[in-house]
């Protein structure tokens, strides 16, 4: 038996699965984000293994015999987060989270070198990932930078406790900009820009494989029968791109979770960094991906139910009848969907959301609406930025909460002209990524190369032809309403 951890922004998922990678059982438990101030989003790393606990606990009540039989397990995590431990393996102070933008400034403190940092990292310097998170503490907070004996990303942690080591894997390190993305490994040069070195850095493997096993006291804690071996693992998203099979070019997927993303595999390293493009490795040896990045996706509509007071079905059920009508379209209100800044492609931690074109006869659901079509057109941009690059991807799958929509992968498949394919089980398929690379610990299977496969299909969309010139039409003129915006954010005091 195998477990997949994955570590959200909003909850830890947890999977149990058989050799034959049929899910025996699923748990998750809910998780909170403090947001002392706009751009500042911080969690307590303690709240992690409060849930991990909780839910092994819920997986060994539902499955006793084959939970006890685990025989590893793979943590996928939310990236970029920085979480600093000291020398007697405390937590310093709350992890600063992927979507935190309070270092801005730092970025261009970490630029300006005598080398040229973003061919070193494959990517530009954005306020989301780990580097200029510790610059931040280091201007900001000398005396917790002073402390710090390791770096550790949140699912490295989650690892640390669990087995008292400390390492981290390729996916999950790309995202630090400290690794060396053509060399897999941790760079010099790189550290030094954050007044770092290597021995403050956890040991690097690859995701499938193994760190160390589960500690005596947690394996009698929950009546595991063996020694349960723990992988390298995965980045949330290379995670879930190995739990739908992703792992070759002609592959890609958009997630619509709380950032939106859209992934794509390479064969070699690639890079666009002047639109913000991520250029990562993937979590399995000798392979790479392309990833665009948008801040604020699905909880974007999450925040446009909290104001307009209606539940996520019912504004999902109202937007759909609304975008059937093709006028109600064409005289529709614009959204910028920047609520927390933006990264692909813009780099602009100084851009907030906004409305345009709001009329009298505007309504909440023609705001809902707007909200929706804005998150897609935000997801059209990322595709475009990684077209100018690589084109090599046909199919493309859907993960994350807004995939249970039918009505916004429609949206999505007009506007990309593309087939759009969702998965089964996607709700949980970082976990099930993850609990694949768990697999390649088991000695007893024989096919290793079959263990990462497509997993089915559920149902594929269609793009509306009736409806592609009206959204590209809206999406120019969407695009001039970010141009224009800028200039007035970066005159604004945040």
């Amino acid at each position: 038996m195998f477990i997949g951890i994955d570590l959200g922004t909003s909850s830890i998922k947890m999977i149990l699965i058989d050799q034959s990678q049929n899910i025996l059982a699923t748990a998750n438990s809910s998780l909170t984000v403090q947001s002392s101030k706009d751009g500042f989003n911080e969690q307590n790393p303690q709240e992690w293994i409060d849930s991990t606990m909780e839910c092994l606990d819920t997986l060994k009540l539902k499955k006793p015999k084959e939970f006890s039989q685990t025989v590893s397990l793979g943590i996928s995590g939310h990236m970029h987060g920085a979480t600093l431990i000291d020398k007697d393996g405390k937590v310093i102070r709350p992890c600063i989270l992927w979507n935190d933008t309070r270092s801005h400034h730092e970025c261009e403190e970490f630029e300006n070198q005598n080398f040229d940092v973003r061919s070193v990292s494959g990517n530009i310097t954005m306020p989301g990932f780990t580097a200029p998170k510790i610059n931040w503490i280091k201007n900001n907070e000398i005396d917790n930078f002073n402390k710090i004996f390791k770096v550790l990303l949140p699912k490295d942690y989650l690892r640390f406790v669990l087995t008292g080591e400390f390492f981290s894997e390729m996916s999950d390190a790309s995202g630090t900009l400290w690794l060396d993305i053509q060399k897999r490994k941790w760079s010099d040069q790189l550290l030094s820009c954050s007044f770092l070195e290597e021995k403050h850095m956890p040991d690097l493997v690859e995701g499938n494989e193994q760190t160390g096993f589960l500690k005596k006291d947690l394996k009698e804690k929950f009546n595991f029968n063996n020694n349960v071996k723990v992988v390298g693992g995965a980045g949330d998203n290379a995670a879930a791109a190995t739990g739908m099979g992703i792992t070759n070019k002609n592959q890609s997927f958009i997630s619509l979770g709380t950032s939106g993303v859209f992934f794509t595999p390479t064969e070699n390293f690639l890079s666009n960094t002047g639109d913000a493009v991520h250029s990562f490795c993937h979590c399995l040896p000798n392979k790479w991906h392309l990833m665009s990045v948008m801040l604020s996706a699905s909880n974007c509509l999450d925040w446009i139910c909290a104001i307009t007071n209606t539940s996520i079905a019912d504004t999902l059920n109202n937007v759909e009848q609304f975008y059937n009508d093709k006028n109600s379209i064409k005289n529709s209100s614009y959204f910028l969907p920047y609520l927390s800044g933006e990264r692909t492609p813009h780099n602009d931690p100084y851009i907030r959301g906004s409305f345009h074109s709001i009329k009298t006869t505007t309504n909440s659901t023609d705001l809902q609406y707007a909200v929706i079509e804005g998150v897609s057109f935000g997801i059209l941009d990322g595709v475009n930025s990684i077209l100018k690059i690589n084109n090599n991807f046909d199919n493309i799958f859907m993960v994350g909460g807004g995939s249970k929509s039918s009505f916004w992968i429609e949206l999505l498949a007009s506007l990309l002209n593309k087939k759009l394919s969702v998965c089964n089980q996607s709700e949980f398929g970082a976990a099930l990524g993850v609990a694949r690379l768990a697999m390649y610990q088991d000695d007893t299977i024989d096919n290793k190369e079959n263990i990462i496969s497509e997993i089915k299909i559920s149902k594929t969309y269609e793009p509306n032809k009736d409806n592609i010139d009206l959204l590209l039409k809206r999406y120019s003129v969407w695009k001039d309403l970010y141009k224009s915006n800028n200039k007035i954010a970066q005159n604004l005091n945040f």
